[in-house]
C-alpha cells in the first residue's frame, strides 16, 4: 500500500512496482507521468537502480531540468559516471548507442525538444538493446510506449 505520510517512499504499491520492473525488462519504452516531478523522479531512479545489473552497459540516468536538444542530450549522457565510452566524443552518438545494452533514463523528459524526440524515435529503430525509462508530465508518444500514471 502507498504510504503518503513518509517522505522518500515510492509512490507505488509493491505490486505496481513489480509490474513496472517487468514492463521495463520486456518493453522498449516506459514513461512515468504525473503532475509532480519528485514522485516521478524517485520512482524512475529506483527502477534504474534495481534493474541496472540486468543490462550489460548498466543504466544511465540523465536529469533534464531545462530545454535540451540532441547535442545537449548526448553531452549529458557523456558525463554520466560509469559510461563505457563517452558518446559526446563519438563521431556518431547513434552508432555508439546502437551497440549498447543499456537502460537510458530520461528524468524530466518534458524538456526534450521536438527535434530531440524525433532523434530518440530514430535511435530506438536502430538500437535493439536500448530501453528507455522516462519521467515527465506527458508521454513521449513513441511507438510501443507503455505509460504509468501516478
Amino acid at each position: 500500500m502507498r504510504d503518503p505520510g513518509r517522505a522518500g517512499t515510492l509512490p507505488t504499491t509493491s505490486a505496481e512496482l513489480s509490474r513496472l520492473l517487468t514492463a521495463v525488462r520486456r518493453g522498449r519504452v516506459l514513461t512515468v507521468t504525473g503532475r509532480f516531478r519528485e514522485p516521478r523522479s524517485l520512482l524512475v531512479r529506483d527502477i534504474a537502480r534495481r534493474l541496472s545489473s540486468n543490462f550489460c552497459d548498466g543504466a544511465a540516468v540523465v536529469t533534464l531540468d531545462r530545454p535540451v536538444g540532441v547535442c545537449e542530450l548526448t553531452a549529458a549522457l557523456g558525463s554520466v559516471a560509469g559510461m563505457p565510452v563517452q558518446p559526446c566524443r563519438s563521431r556518431n552518438p547513434v552508432s555508439w548507442l546502437a551497440e549498447r545494452d543499456m537502460l537510458l533514463v530520461l528524468d524530466g523528459s518534458d524538456h526534450l525538444s521536438p527535434d530531440t524526440l524525433s532523434w530518440v524515435r530514430g535511435l530506438l529503430a536502430v538500437a535493439p538493446g536500448l530501453r528507455i525509462l522516462a519521467a515527465g508530465r506527458c508521454p513521449l508518444a513513441v511507438e510501443g510506449e507503455h505509460v504509468h500514471r501516478l
